[in-house]
């Protein structure tokens, strides 16, 4: 089978949505976060999506030195392309957010294409104890927190990042993110093939009917045309059923405890490699191929991993 039909699998390995009182499989140190890295790489992911923690606290980290441990650890033990987070955390300025992939110069940066709510505080409904003094306030928090991302902001980005030839993972979770994204492309500062991650199931962006991931895909597909490479992600339950709809309709794919702590229903993921196993059982049973890293390379057209600064 041709590269170019073969499915990429994206592993988001810890985030900065969950907090580490919600599951003790959630990586926190340079350790875990490596060890996890490494290991949804060997079950079949070739993009490991990164964010750092203070391992103490497990609180978000974007500080450079935070990355650099289990930045270096991954690139030494595994072949997996390093996509480098600038979302960051709402909390943060796009200055801080962005330094990581500027420091680094990762082959994939993910870029969130919008300013919007984005409500964590729900799972205070599942979640009612926790560990470090920051989750609560953390969470209750994003009430009234908005997650900025002006179009000032996203041109900081590109034309920040842009020397470093790093492509980016086109966070979208509504489609005027989709537009947005077609105006910087319409203004050259981006260049395709884009790589398109539509997210359905967080509080003050698109849901996750069916409906909701065909408009994204025709909205995408109007939009775009052959230019751009499709992939989604499903927030909490609705990762494995999103994961399935689009792999059938020709998309790529992302899991991770990022995304989603739980393996099942009522049963925790107790690595992000268990994830990675069971979409890939899913994309094979469907009769598709998983991309390794060099295929999935050749089909987002990126630098490769000799012109990174890890």
């Amino acid at each position: 089978m041709s590269a170019q039909n073969k499915v990429i699998i994206t592993c988001a390995v810890t985030g900065a949505i969950h907090t580490p009182s919600m599951s003790p499989y959630l990586p926190v140190t340079p350790e875990e976060i490596a060890d996890a890295a490494v290991g949804a790489c060997e079950a079949g992911a070739a993009i490991i999506h990164l964010h750092a923690r203070d391992p103490q606290t497990g609180k978000p980290d974007q500080r450079p030195e935070a990355f650099e441990p289990f930045l270096k650890s991954i690139r030494q033990r595994s072949p997996a392309i390093i996509n480098l987070t600038t979302g960051g955390s709402p909390y943060m300025t796009v200055q801080e957010r962005m330094l990581p992939a500027k420091v680094f110069k990762p082959e994939i940066a993910s870029m969130n294409m919008g300013t919007m709510n984005f409500g964590l505080f729900p799972m205070l409904n599942r979640f009612k104890e926790f560990k470090q003094d920051w989750e609560r306030p953390f969470l209750e928090g994003s009430k009234d927190q908005v997650f900025r991302n002006t179009f000032g902001d996203l041109e900081t980005v590109f034309e920040e990042l842009g020397p470093n030839n790093t492509r980016y993972e086109f966070e979208c979770y509504d489609t005027a993110h989709l537009y947005n994204l077609a105006h910087f492309a319409q203004r050259g500062l981006i260049k395709p093939p884009f790589f398109i991650q539509t997210v359905f199931g967080i509080l003050g962006g698109i849901g996750t009917h069916p409906d909701d991931v065909m408009h994204m895909k025709r909205t995408a597909d109007r939009l775009f045309g052959d230019a751009y490479r499709w992939s989604v992600l499903g927030a909490g339950v609705s990762q494995m059923k999103i994961a399935a709809m689009a792999a059938s309709m020709g998309g790529h794919v992302r899991v991770g405890l990022e995304d989603s702590l739980w393996l099942g229903k009522g049963q925790l993921a107790r690595t992000n490699a268990e994830q990675v196993t069971k979409v890939r059982q899913i994309l094979e049973g469907l009769g598709l191929e998983v991309a390794t890293p060099d295929e999935a390379r050749q089909i987002l057209q990126l630098k490769g991993a000799d012109q990174v600064a890890i």
